[in-house]
């Protein structure tokens, strides 16, 4: 996961579709350690519940086609002091394809 990117994101209030990592992973608490180290390390004020947040395949689309045939799991926690969301997800869900932009 020290390899996964991260980004701040303000103005996700919907939070219905977010995961309790202990419901879905076993030794959650081991990967939510490292995932709030990360988040720490990036400027997270250390508030809110670590949690998973699944994203559909349709969304995941990198040029003309679709890269992916499965969800991903991306790591989300809500800051409580001014409401910005952390974001650490593998960074292949970003990543340009230039075979697919053509």
């Amino acid at each position: 996961m020290k390899e996964f990117d991260i980004m701040a994101y303000e103005w996700i209030d919907n939070l219905n579709f977010t995961l309790n990592p202990n419901d879905c992973i076993n030794n959650a608490d081991e990967y939510i350690s490292i995932v709030k180290q990360i988040f720490i390390e990036d400027g997270w004020d250390g508030d809110g519940d670590i949690q998973l947040m699944w994203v559909p395949p349709f969304m995941l689309k990198q040029g003309k086609q679709w890269a992916f045939t499965k969800g991903i799991a991306v790591w989300h926690v809500k800051q409580l002091e001014d409401g910005t969301s952390w974001i650490l997800y593998p960074k292949e869900l970003f990543e340009n394809d230039d075979k697919t932009n053509k």
